[in-house]
């Protein structure tokens, strides 16, 4: 048994569906489960239909529209055949999307996000299946909701083990009886109550490293439009170089400090039974990609993790106390309630500083909640570059032009929040 996750830019087009659907017929007589992502930027544009729902911040008909035409242009070219019941599940998703959209919000942001935003996944798995099926690859579509099980925390549903495991084990495994493959989404979980849930933004790979961990999958697949785990991200690094080999440890570490390429959580399931992980190109799917396994081989590649639309928090009692053990606690429950994850911090006396991504509706009520209790000073608009394997020669040609406002260094890795240098 094996897992396969496609995330959205492989399943952006009609072009790039057929692409799946060759890599996937070559896997026709593998017990494999088929793990897919929004297409393209859907889960972006979802994202605009729930601020034009909650903060009427944009038009909800325009965003449908443009939704529900992105998605039937690319059924179209894949299934011409307006009889194929596919066209009645799409046209059924927009309705219900509609139907939600036409009551007023009633709970909270985060939840009504849960429930919009989740069905873009929902979107590309019923087409990516439907087209399978028509082209001869059997397989079943299933919703992931039935199987992985979360708490009531959306945005960051936690998953439920025991409950996910039981499932899996006696209604999804059953299916490979009938079916060689199964396609279901990424990112999206389920409660008790049956209200969907998600699992964290790009936390498709994360479900397809569950799924493995909950079948005992012999690997798992995460197939990328880049050929491998690279040691900086190319839009930011023209010379970015492939890593052949990653053991789970460096891994982890690369995903902690935020290399786009892993969802972070992905690593640990896989870890938990040596299950390992390649991440290879769709483009080229003959080559060899990077692997990700239990090894004592340690990466000497110097990597860069480049992080933009940054803010930095510098909080301070009002009373000049310490920065001790209350207030930061005090701080780190206003973060969690708020789910903002810190990406860096360091503290004096005085002064505990906080990098993390600026996210208006998240951080906006956070400073608000903050300053009751604290004096907050901050920097918008600031870059936050993470080097591991670093030498001086590397942080000049990284500083050249930058104010640096705050840096922290261990003996591998170097963290720098900066932004472009006036002066200059």
């Amino acid at each position: 048994m094996q897992v396969f996750k496609f995330g959205g830019a492989s399943v952006k087009d009609a072009d790039s569906v057929k692409n799946v659907a060759s890599i996937l017929k070559k896997q026709a007589n593998q017990a494999t489960i088929v793990v897919i992502s929004a297409m393209g930027k859907t889960t972006n544009k979802l994202e605009q239909l729930v601020n034009a729902y909650f903060y009427k911040d944009g038009d909800i008909e325009t965003i449908l529209t443009e939704l529900k035409t992105y998605h039937l242009s690319i059924l179209n070219q894949l299934i011409p055949n307006k009889a194929n019941g596919i066209f009645n599940d799409i046209e059924n998703v927009f309705v219900e999307l509609l139907w939600a959209l036409e009551e007023e919000p009633s709970s909270t942001y985060n939840y009504h996000y849960d429930q919009l935003v989740s069905q873009g996944e929902v979107l590309a798995t019923k087409i990516v299946s439907a087209y399978l099926n028509e082209v001869e690859i059997k397989n079943k579509w299933v919703d992931a909701r039935g199987f992985i099980q979360t708490d009531n925390s959306y945005r960051e549903g936690k998953v439920n083990y025991e409950l996910s495991e039981h499932l899996i084990q006696t209604e999804l495994l059953p299916i490979f009886n009938s079916f060689n493959i199964i396609v279901t989404q990424g990112f999206i979980g389920g409660t008790s109550e049956n209200f969907t849930t998600t699992l964290g933004r790009e936390g498709s790979d994360y479900t397809a490293a569950l799924l493995a961990y909950f079948t005992d999958a012999k690997q798992v697949i995460i197939w990328k439009d880049v050929p491998g785990v690279l040691n900086a991200d190319p839009k930011y690094f023209k010379n970015a170089k492939k890593i052949d080999e990653l053991n789970y440890h460096d891994a982890i570490e690369l995903t902690y400090y935020g290399a786009s390429v892993i969802h972070p959580k992905t690593i640990k399931p896989l870890q938990n039974k040596n299950i390992p992980l390649y991440v290879k190109s769709f483009i080229n799917p003959q080559e060899a990609g990077t692997i990700i396994k239990d090894s004592d081989k340690r990466s000497n590649a110097t990597s860069y993790i480049f992080k933009v639309n940054q803010i930095l928090l510098s909080i301070q009692p009002k009373d000049f106390s310490f920065i001790a053990e209350d207030n930061l606690s005090n701080i780190f429950t206003l973060f969690s309630k708020y789910n903002v994850h810190v990406n860096m911090m360091q503290n004096s006396a005085i002064s505990f500083s906080v990098c993390t991504d600026y996210d208006e509706h998240k951080i906006e009520p956070l400073l608000k909640d903050l300053q009751q209790q604290f004096k907050v000073l901050y920097n918008k608009d600031v870059e936050l570059m993470t080097v591991r394997n670093y030498d001086q020669d590397i942080i000049a040609n990284l500083t050249e032009n930058k104010l640096v406002i705050i840096e922290q260094r261990s003996r591998n890795t170097l963290q720098m929040v900066m932004k472009e240098d006036s002066a200059f």
